[in-house]
């Protein structure tokens, strides 16, 4: 790791600071585009009423959301793959994180095209749902197929990129020796495993889908939190004489 260019110890001090700012916009946009949404969808389930019932202004009000935050996930994910990236100057583990982040960046993409196709077909939408939210997919399917493959395709890309996360986070934690970077991965992926349980739902119902909901928004800001604290208290590794 000797050789000419910037020292390690520069290259680790950059890579820490982006990862406490893809950190905060993760926090952000975890705010807006899962726990927002997910707290008006529980509100609909059990004390529906005014806004809040399964109507065409809440769809769009939610998707909206949804695409604010998802252009925030999106700029955090582009951080944390240029931290990697940097990591990666001086030690090559970051590289499988980098990669994965890339290819969840393009699924955040497909997302947000995914919510704006929903938005604009939110009447037809929800005549064909019913109030039953697992029809969704089926009917934006039979609706807007491209809307519905586009979904499906950014929602698993952009889980790799959470994966990609994961194991940058993990390469971190080892590499600066911070706790709170292992808890970090750990609690982004009991998230991606909580994700599963609603995306599966809109196929067919799953049994306990609330408490799974429940979950996602909790571990969604404790994740990059953990990953923030861990970031604010590392120090760069020395260069080697």
């Amino acid at each position: 790791m000797g050789g000419s260019g910037t020292p390690p110890p520069v290259r680790d001090e950059k890579g820490i600071e982006r990862l406490s700012l893809g950190a905060a916009l993760g926090i952000a946009g975890a705010a807006v585009a899962l726990v927002s949404p997910i707290v008006f969808v529980l509100i609909v389930a059990f004390a529906p009423g005014g806004f809040f019932t399964f109507q065409t202004t809440f769809v769009q009000v939610t998707g909206a959301l949804v695409i604010a935050g998802a252009v925030l996930l999106l700029v955090s994910l582009f951080v944390y793959r240029r931290a990697f990236a940097q990591l990666r100057k001086v030690d090559r583990r970051f590289l499988s994180a980098s990669v994965l982040c890339l290819i969840g960046s393009i699924g955040f993409l497909l997302l947000i095209v995914s919510a704006t196709l929903v938005i604009g077909n939110a009447s037809s939408l929800l005549s064909c749902v019913k109030g039953q939210p697992s029809h969704a997919l089926t009917c934006l399917r039979s609706g807007n197929a491209l809307g519905a493959y586009t979904g499906l395709a950014g929602f698993w890309l952009g889980w790799l990129g959470g994966v990609g996360i994961v194991v940058g986070i993990s390469f971190a934690g080892s590499r600066f020796g911070r706790g709170a970077f292992y808890g970090g991965a750990v609690t982004y992926a009991i998230l991606l495993l909580l994700l599963i349980g609603p995306f599966l739902n809109l196929l067919y119902p799953v049994p306990g889908i609330r408490y799974l909901l429940w979950g996602v928004p909790i571990f969604s800001l404790l994740g990059p939190a953990l990953v923030l604290v861990g970031s604010r208290s590392a120090t760069p590794v020395a260069a080697p004489s």
